[in-house]
């Protein structure tokens, strides 16, 4: 079991690693994670001072390379990944500013329409997950785009668009 010392022991002293508990090591002072560890040689990688030039572009990278399986994963959920296979353009379909009460005017024109959730959706040709979000007032955080903020317009006759 790893013990936490005050960091009375000497550099180099063999003694117990206190990030893996290792007895009778050769240790080293390191610091992991903001704290000065006396670690044994193993545990030396996790130094946070032995950082070469190339950890910053990896981190960018699998930071880039995480939020690409992200967004995967929500496409593969949704069952619908085609705009994958050419690659996505969000820049063509950006959410526009929309009026304040947005939600609430959706769901009043939907209802006075006579239209459940699912059958406007469905006469849009779109999913009826974006219809929600537009209807619970959380279309930036679900990610929206302004094609369907545009059909539900035209097709409920309203006006979402700040001007």
């Amino acid at each position: 079991m790893a013990k936490y010392s005050t960091g009375s022991s000497e550099s180099g002293s063999a003694g117990s690693c206190e990030l893996c508990g290792a007895s009778d090591a050769e240790l080293r002072t390191a610091n992991v994670a903001g704290a000065q560890l006396e670690v044994c040689g193993n545990c030396a990688q996790h130094d946070d001072n032995t950082a070469t030039e190339n950890d910053g572009d990896d981190q960018r990278n699998r930071s880039k390379e995480a939020a690409q399986n992200m967004a995967k994963m929500h496409d593969a959920a949704k069952q619908d990944s085609s705009h994958w296979e050419s690659g996505a353009d969000y820049d063509d379909d950006q959410l526009p500013y929309l009026i304040s009460d947005y939600d609430e005017v959706i769901t009043s024109a939907r209802q006075e329409a006579g239209y459940q959730l699912e059958e406007l959706a469905g006469e849009l040709g779109v999913d009826d997950g974006d219809v929600l979000a537009l209807e619970q007032g959380r279309a930036t955080q679900a990610g929206v785009g302004g094609s369907v903020v545009a059909a539900i317009e035209k097709f409920l006759d309203l006006n979402l668009v700040e001007e």
